[in-house]
């Protein structure tokens, strides 16, 4: 009978010891199922989104440096890249011809003057004669007439001497402005005429960043036409130039300008933002992108990799019950950044967003181990 006893009480104690295991291995092996997930919890904050818009840039006056006459040039006095001031020298053509020119019409001028000179007496002369009555009304009229001819024979050689010190003031082609030298592809010796191009002189005092904004900016730009491009200029923050190499140029910027036509080709309209350029850091032909930012009050900011669309329509998985998620619908602002979403309906400050494995692993009802 004790026999019988001890064996009923060492099989219900193997039972068991197996048992146990068997539980236990199953919970493990649900918790290891368990995914964990990052999550954060949304609450209202001031927000700051910026917009990346990719631009060129150019000086605020860049000046195409042409000559006025024809000639071989005999002096480049600047390098490519050189910061020159107006009215400093930039090229010099060939003067031989054009001084020998100048000495021909000053020649001329002496001659014409000399022949004025002459017919003056004559018709002085034929004056006295004239009322003395020695000589008739038509021949004194005709010393008068010779005068006159001899007046604009002067007149018209002071004009070639005039035309040809202002051709030798043309070989001297001196900076319209201040600014830098672009490229000189004419050397010395080369023959120049006024079709030719020596070079661009850009005044960057104050550089101008050409961006393009679409027709979605503009919108969002003007409250959907409730103010006009001029009020939103008006009320724009000051804008950051963001270099090609990746790093902020330290000087703020404004932008001055919208085009009020939208490019049919392109849907989009030209916006121009002027930065200044104390230092000539910036040169025409930079690119990079101006940044504008968008400022939030008491806004619910979530990251765009917790998000997912179907149909045109946003979602995010918030955090319920029991550790389980379910899907939101969610309508967020027009701005982003490429990295944020300002959430405008759908969330509120408490809720705890999924933002891991979103499109994934993530489903509706799905339990998860949430990690901040």
């Amino acid at each position: 009978m004790k026999i019988r006893k001890l064996s009923a009480f060492s099989l219900s104690l193997t039972a068991a010891m197996i048992i146990l295991p068997a539980c236990k291995g199953k919970n493990q092996q649900q918790e290891a199922q368990t995914p964990e997930l990052a999550v954060i919890t949304v609450g209202e904050e001031d927000a700051k989104l910026e917009s990346g818009f990719p631009a060129s840039l150019r000086g605020e006056n860049d000046v195409e440096i042409r000559p006025q006459i024809t000639g071989f040039l005999t002096k480049v006095n600047v390098e490519e890249g050189q910061k020159v001031s107006k009215g400093q020298v930039l090229f010099t053509i060939d003067q031989v011809s054009l001084r020998a020119a100048v000495d021909a019409a000053q020649a001329a001028v002496a001659v014409a003057q000399a022949n004025v000179n002459t017919a003056q007496t004559n018709a002085n002369n034929n004056k006295v004669l004239l009322d003395k009555n020695i000589i008739s009304a038509p021949a004194y009229q005709t010393s008068a007439d010779a005068l006159n001819a001899a007046k604009a024979q002067l007149n018209q050689a002071v004009a070639n001497l005039t035309a040809a010190k202002k051709n030798l003031s043309y070989s001297v082609i001196t900076a319209p402005v201040s600014g830098i030298v672009g490229t000189i592809d004419n050397k010395e010796g080369s023959l120049v005429s006024p079709s030719t191009l020596l070079t661009i002189l850009s005044n960057n005092t104050d550089m101008r960043a050409y961006f393009s904004l679409n027709e979605k900016d503009l919108l969002a730009m003007t409250n959907n036409g409730e103010r006009t491009i001029d009020q939103a200029i008006a009320q724009m923050p000051e804008v950051t130039l963001q270099m090609a190499n990746g790093e902020r140029y330290g000087q703020p910027g404004k932008i001055v300008s919208i085009s009020g036509v939208i490019d049919p080709a392109t849907g989009a309209a030209q916006a121009i933002a002027v930065f200044p350029n104390p230092d000539g850091m910036l040169r025409s032909g930079n690119t990079g992108q101006v940044i504008i930012p968008s400022m939030y009050q008491n806004a619910i900011m979530i990251p765009q990799k917790a998000t997912y669309e179907i149909q045109d329509m946003k979602f995010c998985y918030v955090l319920g019950d029991s550790s389980k998620v379910h899907s939101v619908p969610i309508t967020i602002s027009n701005e982003n950044d490429g990295v944020n979403y300002i959430v405008t309906s759908g969330l509120k400050p408490g809720d705890v967003v999924v933002t891991e494995g979103i499109g994934i692993s993530v489903k509706d009802d799905m339990v998860i181990k949430p990690k901040k």
